[in-house]
C-alpha cells in the first residue's frame, strides 16, 4: 500500500492515544499491516505502518514507535545513538492542533508523493499513520505522523541516520 492516498487498513479498530506511543530502537520486526521498501542513495529503508504506529527499519537502525505493553508510555523529545559507523538523531512532538480537518489534510498533503506509506484506521477517517524519507548530506531522514482525531493531536518524528564520519 504505497502512495499518496493513503488506504483503509485492514485492523480492528482501536482506540489510543499519543501518550501510549514509546519509542524503541530494541525492539524486534513486528507484524505490520503494510510494508514498503524504498532505496534512497543506495540505502534500503523498509517503512512499515504496525497498528496506530510504526517501524523504520535503515541500515543498523530498527526504529519503533508503538503501543509497547510493559514499556513507561510517552515519547521522548529528543534521542540520539551511534551504531555500526552511523550517527542517529531522534525527535518528537505532539501538537494540539485546533483545526484538525486542516491539519490533516496538510498531513495528506505531505504524503502525496509514490515513496509514501500511510494508512488510515477503522473507524476513523481522520485516523492516520504515514512516513515518508528523504537523502540528506552523507545518510537519510524520515518524517512520520500519528493523528488522533478524538483527541485533535498530531504526533509527529523526524529521524536522521548519517554515516559517522559525515557527522
Amino acid at each position: 500500500m504505497d502512495g499518496a492516498v493513503p488506504g483503509l487498513l485492514e485492523v480492528p479498530y482501536r482506540d489510543t492515544s499519543a501518550r501510549a506511543l514509546v519509542f524503541a530502537l530494541d525492539e524486534p520486526r513486528h507484524d505490520a499491516l503494510a510494508v514498503s521498501a524504498v532505496v534512497v542513495d543506495g540505502l534500503t529503508v523498509e517503512l512499515r505502518l504496525l497498528g496506530a504506529s510504526h517501524q523504520v527499519v535503515a541500515g543498523p537502525v530498527l526504529e519503533t514507535v508503538a503501543c509497547l505493553p510493559g514499556r513507561e508510555q510517552g515519547l521522548p523529545p529528543h534521542a540520539e545513538a551511534g551504531l555500526d559507523g552511523w550517527r542517529y538523531a531522534f525527535t518528537s512532538r505532539t501538537l494540539d492542533v485546533p483545526d484538525f480537518p486542516a491539519a490533516l489534510a496538510e498531513v495528506t498533503a505531505r504524503l502525496d508523493r509514490p515513496d509514501a506509506l500511510s494508512g488510515v484506521f477503522p473507524g476513523d477517517p481522520g485516523a492516520l499513520t504515514g512516513i515518508i524519507v528523504d537523502p540528506c548530506e552523507a545518510g537519510i531522514t524520515w518524517r512520520t505522523w500519528h493523528t488522533y482525531p478524538e483527541a485533535a493531536q498530531i504526533v509527529e518524528t523526524a529521524s536522521r541516520l548519517v554515516r559517522r564520519e559525515a557527522a
